[in-house]
């Protein structure tokens, strides 16, 4: 049965309001760096003199990530998404009855992060760039959205299954790791379905925007694809041994 010990050393025991605003801060600023830089190269807005594109999108989430898995992990685990946290519920690796607490803590950040956007570039990031939220390409439907998402979260989540549950893993080297992967996923799937990996993400601008797209694709995709992968790794993966001395 799962304890309340989390990712990197977090408990969520010990003080459920911090961690719960351990989510909140990181999945807004999560959220925020890569909506604004979305919303930057749809309005053809220079960063240092060059232009935004997709890279800038994928490296937005992906940097952040990083930085905010190390400034936060030890609080909340640095979940940050709502596939993350339900795939480690269903692997037993997170406590099933905190589910809700993350989940909701982790959209009210992503809300927070798409009406910051709104501020700071006004009405045209809405009406132009829809606020970064993510949205199908043309001729792209529904169930290629699901399909698409569920593929590039499970390789994500395999990377956090690998290593921030795994006690043969580099510690030191997780933030990095599952922030480079998100980049990378990002740049898979971007141009065909924006490249969420994330529902919060999704969700949190759709909802400000008012425009919901496939909103269904983009919850389930990353959510299934997230279990799959944590249900492989934990039950595959995770028991492999490593090679004795006299084997190798």
């Amino acid at each position: 049965m799962a304890d309340s010990t989390g990712l990197y050393g977090s408990n969520t025991a010990t003080n459920l309001p911090r961690v719960v605003l351990a989510e909140i801060v990181g999945t807004y600023f999560l959220v925020l760096a890569g909506t604004a830089a979305a919303v930057t190269a749809a309005l053809n807005f220079p960063i240092a003199g060059l232009p935004a594109d997709s890279l800038t999108v994928a490296l937005g989430f992906g940097l952040s990530l990083i930085a905010l898995v190390f400034a936060l992990g030890h609080i909340s685990g640095a979940h940050f998404n709502p596939a993350v946290t339900i795939g480690l519920a269903v692997t037993k690796k997170f406590p099933l009855h905190y589910v809700p607490f993350y989940i909701v803590s982790q959209l009210f950040g992503a809300v927070l992060a798409a009406l910051t956007v709104l501020f700071m570039y006004g009405k045209q990031a809405k009406t132009t760039a829809a606020l970064g939220a993510t949205l199908p390409a043309q001729g792209v439907n529904g169930w290629r959205v699901l399909i698409i998402e569920a593929i590039v979260t499970f390789l994500l989540m395999l990377v956090i299954m690998a290593i921030a549950t795994d006690t043969r893993s580099p510690k030191a080297a997780a933030g990095t790791a599952i922030g480079f992967t998100l980049a990378v996923g990002i740049l898979i799937a971007g141009p065909l379905t924006g490249g969420a990996l994330n529902p919060a993400r999704a969700l949190g601008p759709m909802i400000v925007a008012g425009t919901y797209t496939d909103f269904w694709a983009y919850i389930l995709g990353p959510v299934v694809g997230a279990i799959l992968a944590a249900l492989m790794y934990d039950g595959l993966l995770a028991g492999a041994e490593e090679p004795s001395a006299a084997e190798q």
